[in-house]
Parts: C-alpha cells; sequence; structure tokens
C-alpha cells in the first residue's frame, strides 16, 4: 500500500471506517490524489477533494462523527500544519477587523434568499433550535426565539439592540409577542432589505452597519441586548471591545444575551473558512470569560449543544428536498458538494461533542440577581 493511502486508512481504521467498504460510513475513493490531499492538507484536503468528486460516501455525518470521536486527526500532518497555521493568523493579524467586516456578509449571506428560503425554516432563523419539546424545525425555532425573550426577561415597551439580526425573525418574534421595539444591525444587505420589508409592519428596524459603529450611531441607552450567531465572526482579537460595545449600549439594570457556537479548544478550520464563513473563529470558554472580565456578570450559561445537530440535519434535508427547485447555473453540482458537506460535517461536530452551543445571560450588577429560565 502507498504511503499516503497507508497514513490515511490507519487513522480511518481507529475510526471503524474501511475504504472503498460496504457500509454506510465507508469511504468510496474514486480518485488515489485524494489520500497525499489529505495527508498535506488535513481537513482542508479532505474538503475540497470530496467537493471535486474524489471520494463519496453514502452517509457523511456519520463517517465524519466517527472521525472526530476517534480524536486522532492530528495525526494526519496535514491537519497539525493547518491548525497552527490557522491559530497563528489569528494571533498575528486581526482577521476580523472593520475593514474586512463585510466579507463575511458577501460571501455567504448574500449567496441568495432562495437558497436560505429552502433550506430554513418559514421564519429563517439561521440558528440552532430548541428542540426540547419541539418535533418540526418551526416549533424548535419558535422555541429558541421564546426562550431567549423569556431569559431577556422582555417586557412591553422595551427596546433592544439586536447584534448580527439577521433575517429578522428575533426581531419580529419580540415585537409581536412581548411588545418591544428592535434595532437589528447586519453586515449583510440582502438580510437587512429582506427583513425591512418582509417586517414592515412592526416596531423593528435594520440597518447595515458593523458592531463597532453602533455606538455612534445608536448612542442612546437600550433596556436589552441580544447576539445570536453572530460572535463566531468577531475573532479573539475583538473579544473584548464587542463586550464594551454591547455594554454600551446597555442601561445599567439591562440584560445582554449571547448565543454562539463554542468549544473546549476553540479556533478555525481552513476549509470552512476557504469555502462557507471567512475569518469565522469558535470562541472557548477561557476567551468568553476573558473578555467579560469588568464589563459584565455572568449571571446564567446553558449548553444545548445536541439540539443544533438536530437543526443542522433538518437544514440538510430541506435542502436536499428542494434543490431541485432551486438556479443551478448558480448552485451547479460543486455548490450542492459543497454545501452538503458544510452541513453535514457542521452536524457531526455537534453530534460527537467537538462543538457546543452556549447562551450565556450577562448584566451590570442588577440589585437582587438574576433567576434563569429553562
Amino acid at each position: 500500500m502507498a504511503l499516503g493511502k497507508r497514513l490515511v486508512a490507519d487513522v480511518l481504521k481507529k475510526a471503524d471506517i474501511e475504504i472503498n467498504g460496504s457500509r454506510p460510513w465507508d469511504i468510496q475513493v474514486h480518485d488515489d490524489r485524494t489520500y497525499w490531499r489529505v495527508v498535506l492538507s488535513g481537513s482542508l484536503g479532505l474538503g475540497d477533494s470530496y467537493m471535486d468528486g474524489w471520494w463519496d460516501v453514502e452517509d457523511l455525518t456519520e463517517m465524519m462523527r466517527r472521525i472526530m470521536r476517534s480524536d486522532n486527526t492530528e495525526k494526519v500532518p496535514g491537519q497539525k500544519l493547518m491548525l497552527g497555521a490557522m491559530a497563528l493568523l489569528n494571533t498575528i493579524i486581526n482577521l476580523q477587523s472593520k475593514s474586512r467586516a463585510f466579507i463575511v456578509g458577501e460571501k455567504h449571506y448574500d449567496i441568495g434568499n432562495d437558497l436560505y428560503k429552502a433550506m430554513l425554516d418559514p421564519s429563517m432563523t439561521y440558528t440552532c433550535g430548541f428542540w426540547q419539546n419541539a418535533k418540526t424545525l418551526e416549533e424548535a425555532q419558535y422555541a429558541k426565539l421564546d426562550l431567549i425573550c423569556k431569559k431577556l426577561k422582555l417586557a412591553p415597551g422595551m427596546r433592544v439592540l439586536d447584534i448580527g439580526s439577521g433575517w429578522g425573525s428575533f426581531a419580529a418574534h419580540a415585537a409581536r409577542h412581548y411588545g418591544a421595539s428592535v434595532v437589528g444591525v447586519t453586515v449583510s444587505k440582502e438580510q437587512a432589505e429582506l427583513a425591512q420589508k418582509k417586517y414592515a409592519d412592526l416596531p423593528v428596524e435594520f440597518k447595515l452597519l458593523d458592531y463597532r459603529d453602533i455606538p455612534k450611531t445608536y448612542p442612546g441607552a437600550f433596556d436589552r441586548v441580544v447576539s445570536i450567531g453572530m460572535f463566531e465572526h468577531v475573532g479573539p482579537k475583538n473579544y473584548r471591545d464587542y463586550m464594551e460595545v454591547a455594554s454600551a449600549a446597555l442601561k445599567p439594570d439591562g440584560l445582554f444575551l449571547l448565543h454562539t457556537i463554542g468549544g473546549h479548544e476553540g479556533g478555525a478550520d481552513a476549509w470552512m473558512n476557504k469555502h462557507i464563513f471567512p475569518g469565522g473563529v469558535i470562541p472557548n470558554l477561557e476567551q468568553v470569560s476573558r473578555a467579560v472580565r469588568g464589563v459584565f456578570i455572568e449571571e446564567d450559561l446553558h449548553n444545548f449543544g445536541p439540539y443544533y445537530a438536530m437543526t443542522l440535519k433538518a437544514w440538510r434535508d430541506n435542502f436536499d428536498a428542494h434543490y431541485s427547485e432551486l438556479d443551478h447555473d448558480k448552485y451547479d453540482e460543486r455548490f450542492r458538494r459543497m454545501w452538503r458537506y458544510y452541513l453535514s460535517v457542521s452536524e457531526a461536530g455537534f453530534s460527537a461533542r467537538w462543538l457546543q452551543l452556549w447562551q450565556f445571560v450577562f448584566s451590570k450588577k442588577i440589585e437582587g440577581g438574576y433567576e434563569s429560565v429553562r
């Protein structure tokens, strides 16, 4: 057996995956160049070779879950190199600087509202659902939005800032069901335009704005601040600034809810950065705690990461079911493979418990303490 194939086979064997085996999670290699591409480039080579059609697998999520659970991916030389390079880049360079703030909006969120309408629930909520008592994606997203409102203890007349407002589902929920007025900011032109049009009848507004410009654009204090699925785009060099922006926007007795993907180690993945989320970095708990030190009190931390695996599966099922209805000149076969890889690998990360979903509630020393909601 050639050296490259042997190195890959050894890693896969520990995950109980066979090359060209007969089980749903066994990899089917069509091009032997796959092996050295993986050895030299790790997860980047694995993902790119899948996009190129060099290999397939019936159950991609299960294959990736097994690899992650085996906990030996760093035995691939290229993976060590890529992880080290990504960590070094995020240490030396501010990849999420203000001048780069709108790249992820253009690269990811602006690729087409038609795609997201096909994949997401009717509210177009693009973050983890809360599946405790839910049977459908729509129910899980409604439950998540309502849980956030309850954790924030929203009341009629409150003014809320939503940092990273997406297609406006939280703002609409808070306005309709809790009588709040909401200002949402996003770096996605498509999101801001669709949300403003869709919810024109509600006391909500959406602006194309980098979070660092919030203090000068909205100098007035907010009763509540929420950030749902935005912190993953902030980057380690900016965590402290992000918390200070949230604090500056919040009244002394206000609450700030931060909903973010997290991990024990945190960090960035080369394939995800190249194709899906440029500049994306997953924080760890130490980084979050360090960023809020002296700014906020950590009132509550709720981890429901396994629910993200369920959410991602629902998104992938929707994407598969509606792909035939999409424009295949715009979303060609290479895009289809890329998008399914993104959703499947992400699902595997949460299923394997590599990734978590954290909801923090922070305060500025509110009197009497804070009683959480579940």
